[in-house]
């Protein structure tokens, strides 16, 4: 990764946009659904330092070099990180290709090296996100509290809503029932049960694109990893960053993890797996293969 992404909160948040001409209407017109405060400056206003003071982010537009470079110069100065369009060496950040759906917002990037191909890959996942999808994280955001009280514990908040996002509730509010959504949600998080755990088998020897779309499914959503030495760094990569890493265990362990109602990934390598997985399903653990070969 040789650019982090990061998300900056528009509410309330100045963005200053200087230059002139199409390039400068473009970015006006990237910000046109956003809460920002858009402060344009051409001409030599658009030289001053505190022409950008307290501005979040700047963004110079100008086919005028020494305009380009004057105006980033003096935004630099007001330590306000600056995009300068068509220069990538003027820029503390790319602006990428951004998919909008409100709440949810997708941006794929290149650093700059291939604006074109960035914008082409947005078009591809553009048609895969739903034009609801802003109204689906919108509800959860105005119930988010309300279920962290319900349910403290991560594991379940999580399996609770990887359900929810594809039940009753998610659906009416992509169809822009919101009343709706939201007395469904709150139904369900009074219906919840703690979830049951679950040890999932998956063949860690890779490459990654040899693995099945459950399998990849499954390693997004487990809370815990239990990898065997040796589990390709393709494979790992797929799984969550924030799901906790453990070396081989006991079949006991594993049985322990699923009592605590976890999902368990079990990257396998060795041969020896087959054995472990036979003493879980003795003792009643729920187990599932994920095609393996071997």
């Amino acid at each position: 990764m040789d650019a982090f992404p990061a998300f900056y909160p528009l509410a309330g948040a100045t963005v200053a946009i200087a230059g002139s001409g199409e390039a400068a209407e473009a970015k006006l017109r990237l910000f046109a659904s956003s809460p920002a405060i858009i402060r344009r400056l051409e001409g030599a206003a658009a030289f001053r330092p505190e022409a950008y003071a307290g501005a979040a982010l700047a963004f110079i537009a100008s086919a005028d070099d020494a305009f380009a470079e004057t105006a980033a110069a003096a935004a630099r100065a007001a330590h306000v990180p600056v995009n300068v369009t068509d220069r990538p060496s003027l820029c503390d950040f790319t602006t990428p290709a951004v998919i909008d759906r409100g709440e949810v917002v997708a941006a794929i990037g290149t650093g700059g090296a291939s604006p074109m191909l960035a914008t082409l890959l947005r078009h591809d996942i553009e048609a895969r996100v739903p034009e609801g999808a802003g109204r689906v994280a919108a509800l959860f955001g105005a119930l988010q509290d309300e279920v962290r009280r319900a349910l403290p514990e991560v594991h379940r908040r999580r399996a609770f809503l990887r359900a929810a996002l594809s039940g009753p509730a998610a659906r009416a509010a992509q169809a822009g029932d919101m009343a709706g959504a939201t007395a469904l949600l709150r139904q369900a998080l009074i219906d919840d049960a703690p979830p049951a755990g679950q040890v999932q088998y998956i063949d860690a020897r890779g490459p990654a694109d040899l693995l099945t779309l459950r399998a990849a499914r499954a390693l997004a959503a487990a809370d815990v990893l239990v990898c065997d030495a040796g589990a390709h760094d393709e494979v790992l990569g797929l799984a969550r960053r924030d799901a906790e890493r453990l070396g081989p265990q006991t079949p006991e362990k594993l049985m322990a993890l699923t009592v605590e109602g976890l999902r368990v990934a079990r990257l396998v390598v060795a041969p020896d797996w087959r054995n472990e997985q036979a003493a879980l399903a003795a003792a009643g653990v729920d187990v599932e293969i994920l095609p393996i070969a071997g």
